[in-house]
């Protein structure tokens, strides 16, 4: 199964949910709605919601809150986005202007609480204390990672492990908190519950380390934004670590530099350093173990047509160009 089957087999599903968070980011607020429209119909890969709906549905799940949850977490995910681009300073995501860029700072952090507050509206409409611990454990830890990484800002000194912390809360845990939800919603025994939730964790790490290859490797057409814009913005990724711990001399002076200053004026010999240290080859591998882990946790799963698209999501999320 591939990802256009994948997509294919929840295509209602994602209808619906597509549907309700239309009708949930309605506000009487008109510049709320605006740019509201705005960033969810900029598309996205959308692969939060769709691990909501497959993991419900590998469970047996058949009532409809897995659609409210779906577009919980996507609301979450959103949020986070609107307030990444302003700490960033971003410009273009997803091959679009970012919101605090067309409008601006002010209003891309307020509507970014707006959809945080929604989607907490949102959980509790689910009448589950389990589904509300998890999402405000989620939200709280994604919280501690955007911290953690403004640490880690300009800090060429950022070791593998702290840089695999950041990525853990930043971006796998909502990851975690989906794959977990569907899990919750289809009643399922403790041990299968904790299997989704590695499950998660082990595929938004991948999604994440793929990212960190795409920023060097990718061209700024297919990836929706600039090439080394992390560098740029002077994060010091894995394949900036891999290539200061395995370079010459002159290549860690030169990519340190590169960190604690940012911007895009030895990008050339960054790019050239990356390579000649096998940094893109070490962060894809990486990226290739954490999936393979996510698809040994769906081990105690119930076979069928969804147990074989969650394990396809973990191959796509490693196989991708953008």
């Amino acid at each position: 199964m591939d990802i256009e089957a994948v997509r294919a087999l929840i295509a209602e599903d994602m209808a619906s949910t597509d549907a309700l968070i239309r009708r949930r980011l309605h506000s009487e607020v008109v510049l709320i709605n605006q740019v509201g429209e705005y960033i969810v119909g900029s598309g996205g890969k959308r692969l939060r919601p769709v691990l909501v709906l497959l993991a419900a549905h590998a469970f047996g799940y058949a009532g409809e809150q897995h659609f409210n949850l779906a577009a919980v977490v996507e609301f979450i995910h959103t949020a986070t986005l609107l307030h990444d681009d302003v700490v960033d300073e971003s410009e273009l995501r997803r091959g679009r202007e970012t919101a605090n860029n067309l409008w601006d700072n002010a209003t891309a952090v307020l509507v970014g609480d707006f959809l945080y507050s929604r989607a907490f509206e949102m959980m509790v409409e689910s009448g589950s204390m389990r589904v509300m611990e998890i999402l405000s454990r989620a939200t709280n830890v994604i919280a501690e990672g955007e911290v953690l990484q403004l640490l880690n800002c300009n800090d060429p000194d950022t070791t593998e492990a702290r840089y695999l912390e950041v990525i853990h809360c930043k971006t796998a845990k909502l990851f975690e908190a989906a794959a977990q939800l569907g899990a919750v919603l289809g009643g399922v025994a403790p041990e299968l519950e904790r299997a989704m939730a590695e499950y998660g964790m082990y595929l938004g790490t991948a999604f994440q380390l793929v990212d960190d290859v795409l920023d060097y490797s990718a061209d700024a057409e297919a990836m929706g934004k600039n090439v080394g814009d992390d560098l740029a913005e002077g994060k010091p990724t894995l394949p900036l670590i891999h290539a200061m711990r395995e370079g010459s001399e002159a290549q860690r002076v030169l990519i340190r530099g590169a960190i604690e200053n940012g911007g895009l004026e030895v990008i050339e010999p960054v790019m050239e350093a990356i390579r000649s240290t096998g940094a893109i080859d070490y962060t894809a591998r990486l990226a290739r173990e954490e999936a393979q882990r996510a698809i040994e946790a769906l081990a105690g799963l119930p076979d069928g047509r969804y147990r074989e698209a969650l394990v396809a999501l973990a191959e796509f999320a490693v196989s991708r160009t953008h």
